[in-house]
Formats: C-alpha cells, sequence, structure tokens
C-alpha cells in the first residue's frame, strides 16, 4: 500500500473489520488483542490522508458500528456470566434469611465431597 492510495487503507480496515465480526461471532476473544492493534493502526494510516471523502467511508462506517454493538454484546455476556459465577459462590457458602423482626440469619451449607452410586 502506498501513503497516497487512500482506496487500499479503506480495503484493508474492511478486511480486518470483516475479521474482527467473525472472532466476536464465533467468541474467539483471544483473536481480539491482534485484530485490535492492526484495526487502530490502518485508521491511524486513514486518519494521515487529509482529502477522504464521507462517501468512501461509509461502508466500512457502517461495519464500525455493528462490530461495536457486537463487541458490547459480548461484554454484556461476560459481565452476565461473572455475576451469575458470583451469585453460585455466594449460594454455596449459605442462606441468608430474614426473620419477621428483620434479622438476618446465615445458615451454612455442608459441602461434601461423596458420590453416590445408584443402580
Amino acid at each position: 500500500m502506498s501513503k497516497t492510495d487512500p482506496q487500499a487503507f479503506i480495503d484493508a480496515l474492511d478486511r480486518i473489520l470483516d475479521e474482527e465480526r467473525s472472532a466476536l461471532m464465533t467468541g474467539d476473544l483471544k483473536q481480539m488483542e491482534s485484530i485490535l492493534a492492526r484495526k487502530e493502526e490502518a485508521i491511524d494510516q486513514l486518519n494521515t490522508i487529509s482529502n477522504l471523502e464521507q462517501q468512501t467511508l461509509a461502508q466500512v462506517q457502517t461495519k464500525v458500528v455493528r462490530n461495536q454493538d457486537l463487541l458490547e454484546s459480548a461484554m454484556e455476556g461476560i459481565r452476565s456470566v461473572a455475576a451469575r459465577m458470583a451469585e453460585l459462590r455466594r449460594v454455596r457458602k449459605g442462606l441468608d434469611v430474614y426473620d419477621s423482626t428483620g434479622r438476618k440469619t446465615r445458615y451454612g451449607t455442608r459441602l461434601t465431597k461423596k458420590l453416590e452410586k445408584r443402580a
């Protein structure tokens, strides 16, 4: 790619955005770090070009917005799983209940690691 070919930068960014979408859709979050670095580099290269028309960037802008929505959904899912796991850990420690006067009482759970075989 030469410094004077904005379309080559746009095409490269377009390919990176497709790759990012694919990684988000398949849940391959390990790949996101390298994709993000390449995406930032491509955007930085585009930012050095002063005579870009808005029309030439419209398709890429749509993909950027789409991928941002996917990334936010993935993060929401991760936060939900983390909250659920924290709740399960809390429940394993015991059960908190309130009596009729509003006093809190904790009932501990017994963790047994027995395996019961049934025929």
